[in-house]
């Protein structure tokens, strides 16, 4: 008995995973049918994995499909409209002139600001930033120079990475600004690393929105600021399922050229939002802001520069200058909206999550430690 009992003290490491098993084997579980165990009937797995590795392949298609239209497309665009691979910000009803619309970049990146509420004040302004959806880093760049902060730019194209990086040493930004090849679904940060979370049109381009919204929160440091500018469909109205049947067709047919998943609106985003406990929360529907843009985008790619540079890119840029008119029928049609989006993530908000995690992990200790005595009582009468 002594050395049984002596057996049984040195093996107290594995004693939980032992527990475990004799209380499967006290309840019977082992003797069921392997039917018995299961939650759902065996014919359904073969379905949820194939449907699993549908989406994945779909999801690794699109991402290939983003990154060969940016490797192709940035150069063309760089050369005609700059460093700025966005929508310009403009007056409404005003007509701009095409020497206009570079300017009307830069304000769009600071009526982002403005309206996000983002401190100049340098004891606010915010430290480091993530630019999500980066482009050859024309938002990184700016950001680094207005705040003096470090800033940190992910994309999916190889291409625009490097060219963002060439950028930065040329401007002088290289020890502040770097940039890489990474999903933003699955971006490659600790959590609460950055005051400023920065994605300048690419949310268009996720496929998982939630996912999106839930990774940008997770980067985000207590306090920081989170600022969505994206292109949304209209929001539905109280009698509405879903758009309507034309309206869908015509975003599918954007959706191919531009390699779009499915369209949200921005009322998605509040909700996803409000989901994820963001506080702060805002929304903005700047369409008019940008209305003389996509005209002037057709504009530069009917100049002979832009002819030229439009067939060396290549066909994803093609097909893309050719869905140019979509969008415009699109806006036009109140369709497409484009959208701000910001909110705040809120210190307590953290001091409440470390405190849950910090009491969870006491009751795991609490239970770990009364399961052991439990334990060595039942050791002790054997």
């Amino acid at each position: 008995m002594a050395a049984r009992l002596h057996r049984h003290a040195s093996e107290l490491p594995s004693l939980p995973l032992r527990l475990s098993a004799s209380r499967i084997r006290l309840l019977g579980a082992t003797n069921r049918p392997p039917s018995a165990l299961r939650l759902r009937p065996k014919s359904c797995r073969p379905a949820r994995v194939m449907a699993a590795a549908a989406s994945a392949t779909a999801e690794e298609g699109l991402k290939k499909g983003i990154a060969e239209f940016y490797d192709q497309s940035s150069g063309l665009w760089e050369d005609i409209w700059g460093d700025h691979m966005h929508h310009g910000f403009y007056d409404r009803g005003v007509t701009a002139s095409i020497d206009d619309h570079r300017a009307a970049q830069i304000r769009m990146i600071e009526e982002a600001l403005r309206f996000a509420g983002v401190s100049d004040d340098p004891s606010k302004k915010p430290k480091k930033v993530v630019d999500v959806g980066c482009g050859i880093g024309g938002s990184s760049r700016y950001l680094a120079k207005k705040y003096e902060a470090q800033c940190q730019g992910i994309t999916l194209s190889p291409v625009q990475a490097q060219r963002a990086h060439n950028l930065a040493v040329v401007e002088g930004l290289a020890d502040r600004v770097t940039f890489q090849v990474a999903d933003a679904l699955e971006q490659p940060f600790s959590d609460g690393q950055f005051s400023l979370v920065w994605s300048m049109e690419s949310g268009e381009h996720m496929p998982d929105k939630k996912k999106f919204v839930g990774e940008l929160a997770r980067v985000a440091a207590p306090g920081a600021t989170i600022i969505i500018v994206t292109w949304c469909h209209r929001d539905l109205l109280p009698s509405e399922d879903s758009l309507l049947p034309e309206e869908l067709n015509l975003l599918n047919r954007i959706c191919d050229a531009y390699y779009l998943p499915s369209w949200c609106s921005a009322a998605d985003y509040i909700e996803i939002a409000q989901s994820l406990s963001l506080e702060n929360i805002k929304t903005a529907d700047w369409s008019e802001n940008v209305a003389p843009f996509w005209p002037a985008v057709i504009r530069s790619a009917l100049t002979w520069q832009g002819f030229t540079s439009l067939l060396q890119s290549g066909w994803k840029a093609i097909k893309g200058a050719l869905a140019m008119p979509l969008m415009i029928e699109g806006y036009n049609k109140k369709l497409i909206k484009f959208a701000i989006i910001t909110c705040h993530v809120e210190l307590y908000l953290y001091m409440l999550t470390e405190s849950k995690i910090q009491h969870e992990c006491g009751q795991r200790r609490h239970h770990l430690l009364a399961l052991v005595a439990t334990a060595g009582g039942f050791y002790e009468h054997i």
